[in-house]
């Protein structure tokens, strides 16, 4: 099948939103996504949210996912009211963008599974008011939430049928995934899909998760990923996010014309 194949504005580093979207169209991805600090510059610039929305409008191109801020599964008191009002916040511009989904990754600090389910619940339900749903980012640098198993975990104690599961090749080829991992997701359980490949032999801080790059440089086996995905029912956008300081310093342009034509090649 064709992909639909969004821009994640984040393989382009700190470049602003009107540039982003600008590269993003020009180069010729189907659609974009946003991430929660592309709106708050703006708005520190002295922008409205309106002013914000009506930009990405103006570029009339789709926007697969808006992010929100982490941190909310654990938080308490006044933080814990301000990140689930982030979501609140978020999934309203994600309803006037017409995007289906809320991307959020997951907590940094390990915690009570329980507690962390029932701020699923309360976030999923912020976003259900929508019809959205929220997806959560595994990490591989994380404790708790390193793997696909343990946010499927998670996911199954929440319950929630606003609450599912993003799938990223770059951080489970990072936790010696393998096809299994794609293999063991039941039909209609991916909620969103972020991809990069992940270069070949160790990996060393500084560089440690921004070293990623576009599909076929590296080492995740996208010719038996794709077609799982198709297996599983997958038919939503597959989202380029490549954080790599090297790209970040090159022509946004050609970075993004160079890791499209990669992804077109995907199938």
């Amino acid at each position: 099948m064709a992909w639909k194949l969004a821009l994640h504005t984040g393989s382009l580093g700190a470049k602003p939103l009107d540039l982003a979207l600008q590269v993003a169209r020009e180069t010729g991805w189907d659609a974009v996504e946003l991430r929660y600090v592309d709106f708050t510059r703006l708005l520190e610039a002295g922008k409205s949210a309106s002013e914000a929305l009506e930009l990405v409008r103006a570029s009339r191109l789709p926007v697969a996912a808006v992010g929100v801020e982490r941190g909310w599964f654990y938080a308490e008191g006044e933080e814990r009211k301000r990140l689930l009002g982030i979501i609140s916040q978020v999934s309203g511009w994600a309803a006037e963008l017409g995007a289906p989904i809320v991307m959020s990754p997951c907590d940094p600090q390990p915690g009570d599974l329980q507690e962390a389910a029932a701020s699923l619940r309360a976030a999923g339900d912020i976003v259900a008011g929508n019809g959205q749903t929220i997806a959560l980012e595994l990490n591989t640098n994380l404790v708790q939430f390193r793997t696909l198993r343990q946010v499927r975990e998670l996911l199954a104690l929440a319950a929630h049928p606003n609450v599912g599961l993003l799938v990223d090749t770059y951080h489970i080829q990072r936790t010696v995934g393998g096809l299994s991992d794609y293999e063991d997701l039941a039909p209609g359980e991916i909620a969103y899909f972020q991809y990069s490949d992940v270069p070949a032999g160790p990996i060393e801080p500084p560089s440690d998760t921004f070293n990623r790059l576009p599909p076929g440089q590296g080492i995740v086996p996208f010719a038996e990923i794709l077609p799982i995905l198709t297996a599983k029912g997958y038919t939503g956008y597959l989202s380029y996010e490549a954080l790599n300081p090297a790209a970040f310093e090159r022509d946004p342009f050609e970075v993004s014309s160079e890791a499209l034509a990669a992804s077109r090649t995907l199938g």
